[in-house]
Order: C-alpha cells, then sequence, then structure tokens
C-alpha cells in the first residue's frame, strides 16, 4: 500500500488552491473583458442606430446575463441538443414498427405537417 509522505499531500493541496485562484482569476478577467466589448458595442452601435441611450459597463454585464437566462447560450461540451437525444433514440429503437408510426401520426397531428399519404378519394376540382 502506498502512502504519500505529509510534504506532498500539502504540494498537493497548495497547488489545487493556487490552480483554483488562477482559473477565478482567468474568469473574472474574460467576465470584464466580455462585459467591456459589449458596453462598447452597445455604446457604438444603438445611439448611431436606433437612438438608444448609452449603457455603462454593469448594464452590460447585465445584459449578458439576461441573455443567458433568456437564450441560454454558452454551452459548452454538452452540445446544443441536449441529453434528451440519446434517451430518444434508445426508446426509438426498442419501438415496434407499430409504435413507431403512432408515434409518427402524433408528432404529424401535434406539429401540424401534412399526412404521409394522400387522401384515396381527392375530390373533384370545381
Amino acid at each position: 500500500m502506498k502512502t504519500d509522505h505529509p510534504q506532498h499531500v500539502v504540494a498537493k493541496i497548495v497547488s489545487r488552491a493556487v490552480k483554483f485562484v488562477l482559473f477565478a482569476l482567468l474568469f473574472l478577467a474574460v467576465l470584464a473583458l466580455i462585459g467591456w466589448v459589449v458596453m462598447s458595442l452597445w455604446n457604438w452601435l444603438t445611439p448611431a442606430l436606433f437612438g438608444w441611450k448609452i449603457i455603462g459597463y454593469w448594464q452590460a454585464v447585465g445584459l449578458i446575463i439576461l441573455c443567458r437566462l433568456l437564450v441560454g447560450g454558452f454551452g459548452g461540451p454538452r452540445g446544443r441538443r441536449g441529453p434528451w437525444r440519446g434517451r430518444m433514440r434508445e426508446r426509438w429503437e426498442q419501438m415496434t414498427p407499430e409504435e413507431r408510426e403512432k408515434l409518427r401520426e402524433g408528432m404529424r397531428g401535434c406539429w401540424g405537417s401534412a399526412p404521409a399519404s394522400p387522401p384515396s378519394d381527392p375530390s373533384p376540382a370545381a
């Protein structure tokens, strides 16, 4: 059984703490830069294009947060389709052909798509 020397344990803890502090500082620096870019672009474009007022730095940061809440950007490595896609694929593969067709019909009705097959008795054009 391998045991770490106490100095190595302390060094690992200090290393993790330093990495955390550096990551936090990097995060704050990037947030500050993005806030400045949004503020600059807003103050450069919107007064000239739309006649809107200029905004301050914290208003720009608030605008970023609002956009994040409303649009859900900054998705990261999870992807944009979400985890439901894999679950839906598994369900689809376990369905019988009849169940799949029933689901297709339900989706057509829900989303207002045209039927898969044309009507068998079309009415004559008048």
